[in-house]
C-alpha cells in the first residue's frame, strides 16, 4: 500500500482530464501538519509557474476535477486547497480500516515487491592482521541495513566485505609469524600485539627488515610458502571478525569477503588499457590521469597517481578494478559503498577514471552512502581514556554487560540464560539503534545513559513496546479471545485511527530508506508508530473492552502494530524479545 503514489497518480489523472501535461513531478506528501491533512500536494506552485497562472487557480481545478474520481471520492474525508495553492487531503476512517484489513494475512504487511535490480553493497571493511574498532561500527551496521531493507524488497544483493588484505605490511607480518612459530611463541589472540611486536621488529632490526621486504617480493610473485602465511593471517582475522558479525546480529560470512588482494591480476592490464587509450600518461616513471573536474591551486587539472616510479599500485588503482569488476563480472546495476566521508574525494577521483574510462556506464549508479565519527560527549573521536582505538568486541562486551545490570535492576526474576539472551537482545540492540537511528552523513554523540534508556527514541523503547504488544496477545489467547479475522474492522477513536494511518505508511517509509540508504527513516518511523502504541495502550481499553466488535478491532490493530515493529527493526537487524 503506497498512499503517496495512489494519490499522486489521481492528481496526474486530473491533469491529464484538464488537458494540462505535468512537466514537473506531481507528488503527495505526508503533511508536516497532520492537524490540518493527513497529505499535501504542492507540486501545483511549481507548476502554475510554468503554465503562467495563479497556482491557488490551478490547484482548485485540479482538486475539483480529482473529487469526479470515484476511486479517490471513497478513499477521502476531505479535500481543500489552503494557502498559495496547496491541496490537503485528509483520508477517511473507513477507508483506512479497509485498508489495514486488506494486510491481514499479508506477510508483507502491504508492502509490494519493487522490480528487482541486482545491487553490490560495499561495507564493513577491516583490515587483516588488525582487530576490528569502533571505526568499523558504522559501516558494518550501516550496510547491513541496506542489505536487509533492499533484500526484503525483491532486490538481487551481492554482499561484499572488501578487507584489507594486501600491501607491503604482509612481508613484516609474515617473516614475524615465521618467527614467533619457530620459538613457539604465536599469539594471535591479540592481533594489535601482533601487528605492534611485527612493526617494532621492522623498525629496529635491519636483518628482519631485509627478510620482510623480500616476502612481500614473494608473496607479490605468488611464492606458495609467502602464500600460505598470507592465507594464515587472513583466516585468523576474519575468525574473529565473524564473532563480532554474529554477536552484532550481522548477515555477513566468510563467503562475502572480496580482499584487495582478489584484484591483483586486473590491475597491470588496467595500467595497459589506459596508457593505450591516452587516458593515462607516463610522467618520471610514474602513471598518472589527469582529471578535469578536479583543480590544483593553480587552477590546472590534478593528477591522479594509479602507479608510483616503484611499480607498486595505490588504493585508487584497486578502487578502479573494483568498479570495473562488479560491472563487467557480477554485472551490477548499482553499487553502493559504505564508506567514512573522509574517503569522498578518493572515491570520486577513482570513479571520474573509470567513467572517462568507460568501464562503468553512467546509467549503472556508483553511489557513496558516506558517514560521519563516533564522538565522545566531548565532541573528540570516541577513544580510551589513554587515547587509544576502543576494540569492536570490547564495546560489544560493555554494551551486554550494561544491559545485563539494568534488567538486574527492572526485572530480578529474570535469570540464568534467559537473563543472558536478553541482555544480549537489549544492549546490541541499543548500539546499533543508537547509531542507526542518527543521520549516517553527520557525526554522533556516544553515550551509554541514553541509548539504554526506555524513554524517547531508543531501540529499549520499541523493543519494550514489541514485548509488551506480544504480552497483551498472549493474554488475549490464554482468556480464549479471537481476532485474527479482521471482517467488519472499524477505526473509530484518534488513536486507532493515527495508528492504521501510520500502519498504511510503512511502503512510503521502506521506498524511502531504499532510495537513500538512510536507515534513521525506519528508526524514526518506528518510533513514531511505538508512540502511538504507547498512547493507545493507555487511553484505550483492550482486554477489557466490554464490546466484543471493538475489543477485537483493538486487538486486531494491537497484532499489526507489533508485526510492523518486528519487520521494521528485523530491517535493522535488531530483535524483539519475547518478554522485558
Amino acid at each position: 500500500m503506497n498512499i503517496s503514489a495512489l494519490l499522486s497518480t489521481y492528481a496526474q489523472e486530473a491533469l491529464q482530464h484538464l488537458k494540462i501535461t505535468p512537466v514537473v513531478a506531481i507528488t503527495a506528501k505526508v503533511s508536516l501538519r497532520p492537524d490540518l491533512a493527513d497529505y499535501q500536494i504542492d507540486s501545483m506552485l511549481p507548476l502554475a509557474k510554468i503554465l503562467q497562472m495563479p497556482p491557488r487557480q490551478l490547484a482548485e481545478q485540479v482538486a475539483g476535477q480529482m473529487k469526479k474520481n470515484p476511486a479517490f471520492s471513497a478513499m477521502i474525508q476531505s479535500v481543500e486547497v489552503a494557502g498559495a495553492g496547496f491541496i490537503n487531503i485528509r483520508l477517511n476512517n473507513s477507508w483506512l480500516a479497509e485498508a489495514i484489513a486488506g494486510i491481514a494475512k499479508d506477510a508483507r504487511l502491504g508492502v509490494a515487491l519493487q522490480a528487482p535490480t541486482h545491487i553490490v553493497i560495499d561495507y564493513s571493511s577491516p583490515n587483516v592482521a588488525k582487530e576490528m574498532h569502533v571505526g568499523h561500527l558504522r559501516s558494518t551496521i550501516i550496510g547491513d541495513a541496506s542489505v536487509r531493507t533492499l533484500t526484503f524488497l525483491g532486490h538481487k544483493v551481492t554482499k561484499v566485505n572488501h578487507i584489507g588484505d594486501w600491501g607491503t605490511q604482509f612481508g613484516m607480518l609474515i617473516a614475524h609469524l615465521e618467527e614467533a612459530e619457530s620459538h613457539d611463541q604465536l599469539s594471535l589472540s591479540d592481533l594489535e600485539g601482533f601487528y605492534r611486536e611485527a612493526k617494532k621488529r621492522y623498525d629496529q632490526d635491519a636483518d628482519f627488515s631485509k627478510r620482510a621486504r623480500q616476502y612481500v617480493v614473494k608473496l607479490q610473485q605468488g611464492d606458495e610458502y609467502c602464500r600460505h602465511m598470507w592465507q594464515r593471517l587472513v583466516e585468523i582475522s576474519m575468525h574473529q571478525n565473524q564473532q563480532n558479525y554474529d554477536l552484532l546480529g550481522v548477515s555477513l560470512t566468510p563467503d562475502d569477503i572480496r580482499g584487495e588482494s582478489a584484484y591483483n591480476t586486473m590491475l597491470p592490464e588496467i595500467i595497459d588499457d589506459l596508457l593505450q587509450r591516452r587516458i593515462a600518461q607516463e610522467e618520471q616513471g610514474s602513471v598518472v590521469v589527469y582529471l578535469d573536474a578536479y583543480k590544483n591551486k593553480q587552477g590546472e587539472p590534478m593528477g591522479v597517481v594509479i602507479r608510483k616510479q616503484d611499480g607498486g599500485y595505490l588504493y585508487t588503482t584497486t578502487d578502479i578494478a573494483c568498479a570495473k569488476y562488479r560491472y563487467e563480472t557480477l554485472k551490477a546495476d548499482r553499487v553502493l559503498y559504505y564508506i567514512d566521508a573522509r574517503q569522498h574525494q578518493h572515491l570520486m577521483m577513482a570513479w571520474a577514471i573509470v567513467r572517462k574510462a568507460g568501464y562503468v556506464p553512467e546509467d549503472v549508479a556508483l553511489e557513496h552512502h558516506k558517514f560521519g565519527m563516533m564522538l565522545d560527549k566531548q565532541g573528540q573521536p570516541f577513544k580510551t581514556r589513554e587515547g587509544g582505538t576502543i576494540k569492536l568486541s570490547e564495546l560489544l562486551a560493555e554494551a551486554v554487560s550494561r544491559a545485563k545490570r539494568i534488567i538486574e535492576q527492572k526485572s530480578p526474576q529474570i535469570t540464568g540464560a534467559d537473563l543472558d539472551e536478553l541482555a544480549t537482545i537489549i544492549g546490541i540492540g541499543a548500539v546499533k539503534y543508537a547509531d542507526l537511528s542518527k543521520n549516517r552523513t553527520t557525526d554522533y554523540i556516544f553515550d551509554w545513559d541514553s541509548m539504554l534508556s526506555f524513554e524517547g527514541n531508543t531501540a529499549p523503547y520499541i523493543q519494550y513496546a514489541g514485548a509488551r504488544i506480544r504480552s497483551l496477545l498472549e493474554k488475549a489467547r490464554l482468556q480464549g479471545l479471537s481476532w485474527q479475522d479482521p471482517q467488519g474492522l472499524t477505526v473509530t477513536t484518534d488513536e486507532e485511527r493515527a495508528i492504521a494511518l501510520a500502519i498504511l505508511q510503512l511502503e512510503e517509509r521502506f521506498n524511502l530508506v531504499a532510495r537513500e540508504g538512510l536507515p534513521n527513516m525506519m528508526c524514526q518511523y518506528l518510533y513514531e508508530l511505538a508512540s502511538l502504541f504507547s498512547r493507545f495502550y493507555a487511553n484505550t481499553p483492550i482486554l477489557t473492552e466490554p464490546d466484543e466488535a471493538k475489543r477485537k478491532n483493538r486487538l486486531y490493530i494491537t497484532q499489526l502494530t507489533g508485526d510492523v515493529l518486528a519487520l521494521g527493526l528485523s530491517t535493522l537487524g535488531i530483535r524483539v524479545p519475547e518478554r522485558m
